[in-house]
């Protein structure tokens, strides 16, 4: 699983014009799934991105998490972060998860968010969306569930 998160002051997502989710001070997480994938790889990237201390205290610091400043997150399904673009010119996609299970894998992490923060919005799964962001910082972190996995296990190896 690959996402990347932004620390935004506000996102909103719209579908031929209709707004469909919108966020106000918090997180817009772009979720790219996998096809080897699973609720594993769900349960660690939600678990990171909610307390990932990227807001700042009042001494300017990077101290607060999403959960510390009772922030919004505002998740869109992203299969594009899978693009293998190492040969030719047309990115390939062949490592995205297929569209059923990725839904469901989508919806299971949707429901995890909701189970912590109080305001989460979504896009439209497999819909073509317009995104609207007012990126504070600018702050942009990349989460990439198979190197997360190869440090933990080099970490408890030592």
């Amino acid at each position: 699983m690959k996402a990347v998160i932004q620390r935004i002051h506000r996102a909103t997502a719209t579908v031929e014009g209709a707004c469909v989710g919108s966020a106000g001070t918090g997180l817009l997480v772009f979720l790219g799934i996998g096809k080897n994938d699973g609720t594993a790889e769900a349960d660690l990237v939600c678990e990171k991105i909610i307390n990932l201390r990227i807001f700042e205290d009042d001494a300017g610091k990077m101290n607060l998490s999403l959960l510390d400043i009772s922030g919004d997150m505002l998740i869109i399904s992203q299969f594009t972060l899978f693009a293998d673009s190492s040969r030719g010119r047309r990115p390939s996609f062949t490592d995205a998860c297929e569209p059923d299970k990725a839904g469901q894998l989508y919806d299971y992490f949707v429901s995890l968010a909701r189970r912590r923060v109080a305001n989460v919005a979504t896009g439209s799964f497999q819909k073509m969306m317009d995104i609207e962001l007012v990126n504070h910082g600018p702050v942009t972190i990349l989460l990439d569930t198979e190197v997360m996995n190869k440090r933990k296990a080099k970490n408890d190896t030592k």
